[in-house]
């Protein structure tokens, strides 16, 4: 969450677990020239959570990259969303 009153983007991670991978938008799994085609798309930009996170310490994942502030370093809040498929 932000408390910018105009944000540009977002950043969001995913679980893999479960993912369908034949129905998922290849644009997840393209992170060239800094994810520009995820942006181009949807606005913002997709990690997997479990992935590591190459500005984290080592084993560091994108699930606790996004909980931490980059100015501070105090933790922060994360808005999580569960989808389901439909039958």
């Amino acid at each position: 969450m932000t408390g910018k009153p105009f944000p540009v983007d977002y950043d969001a991670c995913w679980e893999m677990a479960g993912v369908r991978w034949a129905n998922l938008d290849p644009v997840f799994l393209d992170f060239r020239n800094k994810r520009a085609a995820q942006k181009a798309k949807y606005l913002g930009e997709f990690f997997p959570a479990h992935a590591p996170a190459s500005l984290m310490p080592p084993l560091a994942i994108y699930l606790n990259f996004f909980q931490i502030d980059k100015a501070t370093g105090d933790p922060k809040g994360i808005v999580a969303l569960k989808l389901e498929a439909k039958p």
